[in-house]
C-alpha cells in the first residue's frame, strides 16, 4: 500500500513537530524550507518554556495550553530543557492589585504557584529587585531553540522524513482552481526549480502563512507582531523572573545558558523579512530588566534580536489570543488538498502538531492516532547523521 505522502512547508516549530506526528502516523512525509532548520521566529525566541502564567488571566486557552505541553515537553526532551522555575514579582502598588487576579487565574487553569514573602524571594535570586513587594513561583523553564527544533526534526527524519532545506517555495501546484497538488521549488544551492506534488500541502510557515495562501489565492486572519530581545552577557538569576502585571513590553528577564534575554516589544510590520532594530526599544528593554534585576545595568549587552509572532484573530498587538488554528482550506475557501497551522507558542509545538495531524488525516480518510505525547525524541545531533 502507497503511503499517503505530505509535503509540509517551513521548518520551524510547528513545522519539524507536524513532521515528527506524520512520519509516526505512516505518511511520506517532506519538510521544504528556504533556509536551515528554525530560519525564521523559531530560531529567534527567548527560549521560555510557558508556565501559563502570563495569559491565566486574560488568555486562559493558551495558559492551559502552554501549561499541559510544558508537562509533555519536560517528558520526551529532557536533555533541552533546563527546568529551572520561574517568579513572578510584584514591584509595585499596580502589580499587587494584579495579583488577585492571577491567582484565580492560574488557579482556573491548573498552573501550581505558591506565595513567597519578599525575603523568601531574595534568598531564592539575591540579585532581584530588593524593592519587590511580593513574589510568586511558577513552573516556568527555558530551552534551547535550535535543539528543541532539531530534536524534532531528528526523529521525523529517524522515522523517514525528507528535508529540503534551502528550497524556497516559488507557487503552489494547482490541479485547476479547486485543488493544491504541490509546491514549486527553488533550490537555492543550485539555483534550479523543481516540482514536487503530494497528497497533502502543509503551511506551516508562521508569520509567513499569508504569504504562502496568497499563492492559491486563499488568506488566514494572521496578524505577524514583531518584537526584539535584547541580550545581556553574563547570567545573573536562575530562574526565569516575571513582572507581575498585564503582558506588556519587558516583562520578562530569564536566563539562557549564560546570558539573561529581556523581552519583548510588540509592534506592526510590513516587510517580515527585514525588521529593523529601533533604538528606543532596546532602551526600554534596558530599563525593564533593570527594574527586576538592577544589576543587570552594569552588565554588557551581548546581542540585540527580534522576532515575528505569527498571531491570529482579532484585535491589536498584546490584545491577541496567544493560541492557534489549523485552517482547512477546503472549508474556508472551497480549496482541496491545502492545509494551514499558525499562531500559538513554542511551548505548543507538539499539541499544534497533534492538531494538524488529526486535521490531515480525517481529510486523507486515515484512521491512526497520535502517539507523540509518550514518544521520547532522539538527540538534536543525529539530524546530520541519519540518511
Amino acid at each position: 500500500m502507497t503511503k499517503p505522502h505530505a509535503i509540509i512547508i517551513g521548518a520551524g516549530f510547528t513545522g519539524v513537530a507536524t513532521a515528527h506526528d506524520l512520519a509516526m502516523r505512516g505518511f511520506d512525509v517532506t519538510v521544504v524550507e528556504r533556509g536551515p532548520i528554525a530560519n525564521g521566529t523559531s530560531g529567534r525566541t527567548h527560549g521560555l518554556l510557558h508556565s501559563g502564567g502570563r495569559y491565566a488571566v486574560k488568555d486562559q486557552e493558551s495558559a492551559i495550553e502552554c501549561i499541559d505541553e510544558n508537562l509533555i515537553l519536560r517528558k520526551i526532551v529532557p536533555s533541552v530543557i533546563e527546568p529551572n522555575g520561574g517568579l513572578f514579582v510584584a514591584l509595585s502598588e499596580s502589580d499587587l492589585d494584579y495579583a488577585e487576579e492571577f491567582i484565580a487565574g492560574c488557579e482556573a487553569c491548573h498552573i501550581p504557584i505558591e506565595q513567597l514573602t519578599p525575603q523568601r524571594a531574595l534568598k531564592l535570586e539575591p540579585n532581584l529587585n530588593p524593592k519587590l513587594l511580593v513574589a510568586f513561583t511558577i513552573p516556568d523553564g527555558t530551552f534551547d531553540p535550535l535543539r528543541l527544533a532539531m530534536s524534532f526534526a531528528a526523529t521525523a527524519k529517524k522515522n523517514g522524513a525528507n528535508f529540503h532545506l534551502y528550497h524556497e517555495v516559488k507557487s503552489l501546484l494547482m490541479d485547476g482552481k479547486a485543488t493544491v497538488t504541490g509546491a514549486r521549488l527553488l533550490d537555492r544551492t543550485s539555483n534550479k526549480e523543481i516540482d514536487l506534488h503530494g497528497d497533502i500541502v502543509i503551511n506551516a510557515t508562521g508569520a509567513w502563512a499569508g504569504e504562502i495562501t496568497a499563492m492559491a489565492g486563499a488568506d488566514v486572519p494572521i496578524k505577524p507582531t514583531p518584537g526584539i530581545m535584547v541580550a545581556f552577557e553574563r547570567r545573573t538569576a536562575q530562574r526565569a523572573i516575571n513582572r507581575l502585571c498585564a503582558p506588556a513590553d519587558g516583562d520578562i528577564v530569564l536566563p539562557q545558558r549564560r546570558m539573561m534575554v529581556v523581552g519583548t516589544t510588540s509592534f506592526a510590520a510590513d516587510n517580515l523579512d527585514y525588521i529593523p532594530i529601533v533604538e528606543d526599544q532596546i532602551k526600554l528593554m534596558v530599563e525593564r530588566a533593570a527594574d527586576l534585576l538592577p544589576g543587570l545595568r552594569s552588565v554588557k549587552l551581548r546581542g540585540i534580536y527580534m522576532a515575528s509572532r505569527p498571531l491570529i484573530g482579532g484585535g491589536t498587538g498584546r490584545s491577541i489570543a496567544r493560541t492557534f488554528k489549523c485552517f482547512d482550506h477546503k472549508e474556508t475557501h472551497n480549496l482541496d488538498g491545502f492545509v494551514t497551522i499558525t499562531g500559538g507558542k513554542a511551548t505548543t509545538l507538539r499539541a499544534m502538531a497533534e492538531k494538524t495531524a488529526d486535521t490531515v488525516c480525517a481529510k486523507l480518510g486515515i484512521n491512526a492516532a497520535c502517539q507523540t505525547k509518550e514518544t521520547p525524541l532522539i538527540s538534536y545531533r543525529q539530524f546530520y547523521s541519519l540518511n
